[in-house]
């Protein structure tokens, strides 16, 4: 009788050590794991901070105001553009002569 308890407390032991041999590297692999997610997020950290920073650097007045020139052929507002601007119907109107 004493030697079918110690069998199966034997088993139980040998059992609970696997238990615990399991669970000690599901831990180290969940922290492996998360120590590799925080790293992954650092980096895309510093990924929006640089795009930020070239953002900012992209939209400033000079530089709008030279790929407007460049790109679009845009040149700056003067008053013989704005005058002879208007439609040729507001045109008549204005000088009241009927088109």
């Amino acid at each position: 009788m004493w030697t079918r308890l110690n069998i199966l407390l034997l088993v139980a032991l040998m059992l609970s050590a696997l238990a615990l041999v399991r669970q000690t590297y599901e831990g180290r692999r969940l922290f492996a794991d998360l120590e590799r997610a925080k790293s992954e997020a650092r980096k895309l950290e510093a990924d929006v901070h640089r795009l930020q920073a070239e953002r900012e650097g992209e939209a400033t007045n000079l530089r709008v105001d030279q790929l407007a020139r460049e790109r679009l052929q845009m040149r700056s507002i003067t008053p013989a553009l704005t005058l002879n601007a208007m439609p040729a119907a507001a045109s008549a109107a204005a000088s009241g002569v009927r088109p």
